[in-house]
């Protein structure tokens, strides 16, 4: 590549170090991502492709980014965060959107976080393209079931929030509530959730999965009166989709784009990040509350699903995002 194209190629290297700068990643990670930029050059070209769309603000944007410089395709590129939200000059968010055709976000505050690192000319380029969830999920299951469990699904890690779930679930023992609790996955915070259980008292109560199939968390939630997600940072987790997919009432906390989804009282509850009290609380209303209104709040969850959610429909709105992308850069007006 340097031999065929030694002007763009200098370009493409100053750019990777410029991109370094700011960056915590280092110089040699990016000299990295340029030479995997020549790399994808030499697929793509032969191809003719068109369009390139990557996925994830971070190294893969900074590698079409690179690419495009080398005088590979107009590209694009989706952000889920939060990690682009924690770090957006680290990442060069602002410059990778101002050199794409467009960016999608899954929910409206993606785009707002997106819209804080670019001029108000270029919002027009961030698009909302929602996650979906697979059809297994949509398929009818069994109704809430009239028992006192919950089920977390998600990494053990600190940004899901589960040493503050265990906590609101001591505040309830306190209260006379022994609900059963399954924490549907693994994680480098497992030791630290371990000990927690321990110190609060709380092993005949909850259940760790260890890493567990789609099948198993259909089955885990199939199997629970309500889902818990009490995070401290996301974009918008799929799990929350298909918790309500499978008409179970979601809580959750206040943060991100969680709450264009679960709206209170319709669909699940919110708490305050952080606040293991108020989560108690939202607890304590989903164990009270009749079977009735939990199903019919599960039934809401899944129309709201079906409506802003399903793959086809999603799909098909990055295949129009695509299609004028390439029909622009062919000067199609």
């Amino acid at each position: 590549t340097l031999l065929r194209h030694p002007i763009r190629s200098m370009r493409a290297l100053a750019t990777a170090i410029s991109l370094s700068r700011p960056s915590d990643r280092g110089l040699l990670r990016h000299l990295a991502y340029l030479l995997e930029a020549m790399v994808l050059l030499r697929h793509i070209a032969p191809k003719r492709i068109e369009h390139l769309h990557v996925h994830f603000g971070t190294n893969a944007a900074t590698v079409a980014l690179l690419m495009r410089i080398l005088g590979g395709p107009p590209f694009s590129f989706t952000v889920h965060g939060p990690t682009e939200y924690d770090a957006p000059i680290a990442f060069s968010l602002g410059r990778k959107i101002a050199a794409s055709r467009f960016v999608v976000a899954i929910t409206h505050f993606g785009r707002s976080q997106l819209s804080r690192w670019v001029s108000p000319r270029l919002w027009e380029r961030i698009r909302i393209v929602h996650c979906g969830v697979s059809e297994e999920f949509l398929a009818d299951g069994p109704e809430v079931p009239d028992v006192e469990r919950f089920v977390n699904i998600g990494r053990l890690t600190p940004q899901k929030g589960q040493v503050v779930l265990l906590e609101a679930l001591a505040l309830l023992r306190e209260r006379g509530r022994r609900p059963h609790l399954v924490l549907g996955g693994d994680g480098e915070m497992r030791p630290e959730i371990e000990a927690a259980i321990d110190r609060l008292g709380l092993r005949d109560q909850v259940t760790i999965t260890g890493w567990i199939s789609e099948a198993e968390v259909r089955r885990h939630l199939a199997e629970s009166r309500c889902m818990v997600l009490p995070s401290f940072a996301e974009g918008l987790p799929v799990v929350i989709m298909e918790a309500l997919a499978m008409r179970r009432p979601v809580i959750s906390t206040y943060i991100a784009g969680i709450p264009e989804l679960v709206v209170p009282g319709e669909v699940g509850w919110l708490a305050p990040a952080s606040d293991a009290s108020r989560l108690a609380e939202c607890m304590l209303e989903a164990l009270d509350a009749p079977v009735e209104r939990l199903r019919a709040m599960g039934s809401k969850g899944r129309e709201l699903v079906r409506e802003r959610h399903r793959v086809t429909t999603e799909t098909a709105k990055l295949e129009d995002h695509f299609r004028e992308a390439i029909a622009q850069a062919a000067g199609v007006p």
